[in-house]
């Protein structure tokens, strides 16, 4: 049986540049602790009580701020901006003026580019036992997106189990953005096993395909019928392994699902999972139109967990709440324009519970 806790503080706490990092502790009454670092304002570790009451780590992660810096995974638990996703070739037009983003991910730009903001320290102002506040300025120009953007994550945790997670930001010039978390789960514990017994659920009657470089078509495809179709629970890798030439060339689940319009409200779940070892249940709420699912099929045993044990392909699913990947370039998508005086807006819960 492993034994879960959260790593230690002063292990985060390091100067990096004009900069230092932390380890931030949230908790409520009812036994879950929550770690946060403001290096890439991630969430390092979500101890949460198992179906026996047994302290569970239910995130992939690190436990020194050295193993984030020299991590083979580089996503772990990270706010990701200024775009979620992939924005194809890197390139895209505002306004009439073509702006490029550095390419990271085969032609691709993933994730706001090679240095965005899972690789930044974020200025951390106000903390309580229930709250943390992250605040981070990306300057006119980084990695290619224009506009200085003034942005804000906020991290709430609820004893009703819940970690809230919302997201504002404002620009001085037209801009795109697409903010998400890139938390990866495991509900059995960190590091314990593979995910692919794991139940899971989306609301979504559509998803989007993708070519053979991860861009979407911009095709919108019914799930009905296809190895997508999570709309009624099953578990992750009932048919992951079927002949399907969008499982081929993701290497697993890699796609956005066109959520549910009752589910974009932070009312209803817009995804569910739980775990059949430690009956530890995840409902994901949230006001984004789209939810990207990945299997962890990248995950590739160099990264050493917080249990010592290496994270390999599957060890972990993401379900990353977002707008579109390469919305910029898709005009059918949901805008992820931003002009000044606008706020950008958006909120994400992880709520967690026990089936027993």
């Amino acid at each position: 049986m492993m034994h879960y806790r959260l790593p230690k503080t002063r292990d985060f706490e390091r100067q990096l540049g004009d900069k230092h990092t932390h380890l931030v502790t949230l908790e409520n009454n009812r036994g879950v602790v929550v770690g946060l670092s403001d290096f890439g304002a991630r969430i390092v570790s979500i101890l949460v009580p198992d179906k026996l009451g047994n302290p569970t780590d239910v995130v992939l992660g690190f436990n020194t701020i050295e193993e984030y810096l020299a991590a083979d995974e580089i996503y772990h638990g990270a706010t990701v901006g200024r775009f979620a996703n992939r924005i194809a070739n890197g390139r895209f037009t505002l306004e009439g003026e073509t702006f490029y983003v550095k390419p990271n991910n085969g032609p691709n730009a993933l994730h706001g580019g090679a240095n965005g903001f899972q690789n930044r320290i974020w200025d951390r102002r106000v903390v309580y036992k229930e709250k943390a506040d992250f605040y981070y300025v990306s300057a006119d120009g980084e990695e290619g997106f224009p506009g200085k953007l003034s942005v804000m994550v906020k991290y709430r945790l609820t004893d009703d189990n819940e970690l809230v997670i919302t997201y504002r930001a404002e620009t001085d010039k037209a801009t795109v953005i697409n903010l998400t978390n890139h938390a990866f789960f495991n509900l059995n514990g960190e590091g314990n096993e593979n995910v692919l017994d794991h139940l899971l659920q989306i609301k979504a009657d559509a998803y989007l395909p993708v070519d053979s470089h991860q861009i979407p078509t911009g095709a919108v495809e019914s799930v009905e019928n296809t190895p997508f179709d999570f709309r009624e629970i099953k578990p992750i890798g009932q048919e992951i392994n079927l002949t399907n030439d969008q499982l081929a060339m993701a290497k697993g689940y890699d796609h956005n699902y066109v959520l549910n319009a009752d589910v974009t409200t932070v009312q209803l779940p817009a995804a569910t999972a739980i775990s059949p070892l430690t009956g530890i249940r995840l409902d994901v709420l949230t006001t984004e139109p789209g939810l990207q699912l990945y299997t962890g099929n990248f995950l590739n045993g160099n990264d050493k967990g917080k249990q010592g044990v290496y994270y390999e392909k599957h060890g972990a699913f993401c379900l990353e709440t977002q707008h579109f990947p390469d919305s910029p370039n898709q005009p059918d998508f949901p805008s992820t324009l931003l002009l000044p005086g606008q706020v950008f807006h958006s909120e994400t819960s992880y709520r967690f519970s026990v089936v027993k």
